[in-house]
């Protein structure tokens, strides 16, 4: 796996195939890697990788990927470092591909720099829906303690702070409502069904967001390839 590093941050990613780039988001949470797409019911690099090229990428302090913490982390140090591989690329512009997490990734990344974003797919993005606050400060917190453990580094209020940027917030905890109401590059919202994924944020986001599609149905049978083949279609769409 080639890396580059941005300060303190190394950052482990992988490029397959030649065309138009597509930097993808795993799923995961806090823990989203490269690994964990085969996880996801269709494989971007399996997919697409014929027609487009393909980046996928270990978060920082996931997989293979490192970082120091401080208690000024939240979204905003995930986009400095997606639009840090993009330089190190000399990719001016991509499309995108966020699952779980990585759909708040891409969110924040095309309402960051949207001359340098497409279109983005969102597949079962996360969210807020006044509920579920608790699954993903157990998720941050299982991650920090695995993290912690073995450096010295890190310190209890530099994890309390960034543990509020991340999901402290509303809606899709990266974005605002506002925010997403004025995004401009296209979206094609892949549902979400579950505690994680709420239905409720996947049909707001489409419902909000000024060139949003919804795919209600794809992670099985005959509803996958052809969501896989609507993907498809949309990142080739000028």
């Amino acid at each position: 796996m080639p890396s580059f590093t941005r300060g303190t941050t190394t950052i482990f990613y992988e490029s397959y195939g030649v065309g138009p780039a597509v930097l993808c988001f795993a799923p995961g949470g806090m823990r989203s890697a490269i690994a964990l797409w085969s996880r996801s019911p269709w494989h971007p690099v399996n997919e697409l990788s014929d027609q487009f090229r393909v980046i996928t990428m270990d978060q920082r302090n996931a997989g293979g990927s490192l970082a120091a913490i401080s208690a000024e982390d939240g979204w905003q140090s995930y986009t400095e470092d997606h639009l840090a591989l993009l330089d190190e690329l000399k990719i001016e512009q991509c499309r995108l591909i966020g699952a779980c997490i990585g759909g708040a990734f891409a969110l924040a990344l095309a309402l960051r720099a949207p001359e340098r974003v497409n279109a983005a797919v969102l597949q079962q993005p996360i969210g807020y829906d006044g509920t579920n606050r608790a699954v993903f400060l157990e998720l941050f917190d299982t991650w920090a303690l695995e993290l912690t453990q073995p450096r010295g580094d890190t310190d209890r209020e530099a994890l309390r702070a960034f543990r509020e940027r991340m999901f402290g917030g509303e809606f899709v905890f990266s974005a605002t409502r506002e925010a997403t109401a004025s995004c401009q590059p296209p979206l094609l919202v892949l549902r979400g069904n579950d505690v994680y994924h709420p239905a409720s944020i996947s049909e707001e986001i489409t419902r909000i967001a000024p060139h949003a599609e919804l795919v209600r149905d794809w992670k099985t049978g005959e509803d996958l390839p052809r969501a896989v083949a609507r993907v498809r279609k949309f990142l080739s769409e000028p």
